[in-house]
């Protein structure tokens, strides 16, 4: 049981740093505005994480994610409340996704490709939706006034989906694309 519980907080640190990484490294990350939003790799070792661990490894893995970003400079905070809605809370939701990891651990063991498949696009999109609501809001609360004469939601609507739909696809595909060549991965942990 100690044993199990050492590899679930080196896998949560090291895929977390992982996150980081390919959110900070220019060559892995797209970014498309200047105060944040970028189309990148860093929400894959979340899901990863929350895939093979459950809902508490998914969002630990995420909230760590926000906090590094934070500690790394990284981070565009105008006010404390708008820094935990797009950093602590945006991140930390990815890891929902983590709710359908035993009927996806289930799945494999049973050999049913396309039932895993479902439930890992649904947690993806599950994971992106919430942290895409997490920025919309911040957006429409704090960067409201950005466009004059555009109504507050209509600009974050459309400065969050630019990023975050593609990040949504990329990391579907990814993830998928991972768990399909090597199914047996999401088994041995949670």
């Amino acid at each position: 049981m100690r044993s199990r519980r050492i590899l679930f907080l080196i896998e949560v640190a090291i895929f977390t740093a992982l996150a980081l990484l390919l959110d900070i490294l220019p060559f892995l990350s797209f970014k498309i505005w200047a105060q944040g939003g970028s189309v990148s790799f860093a929400m894959i070792p979340i899901f990863i994480v929350a895939f093979r661990w459950g809902l508490k490894g998914g969002l630990l893995s995420g909230f760590l994610l926000g906090l590094l970003q934070v500690a790394a400079g990284t981070a565009y905070i105008l006010h404390p409340v708008q820094g935990i809605l797009d950093y602590a809370l945006a991140f930390t939701v990815i890891g929902v996704a983590g709710v359908f990891a035993k009927t996806v651990q289930q799945s494999v063991k049973n050999g049913e490709t396309k039932t895993y498949l479902t439930y890992i696009t649904l947690g993806v999109l599950l994971g992106s939706a919430l942290r895409f609501l997490a920025h919309f809001t911040a957006g429409m609360v704090f960067f409201g006034s950005a466009v004059e004469g555009q109504p507050a939601w209509l600009y974050s609507l459309i400065y969050n989906a630019s990023y975050m739909l593609p990040s949504f696809v990329l990391c579907t595909v990814l993830v998928f694309f991972l768990f399909h060549k090597q199914p047996r991965t999401l088994i041995n942990a949670a």
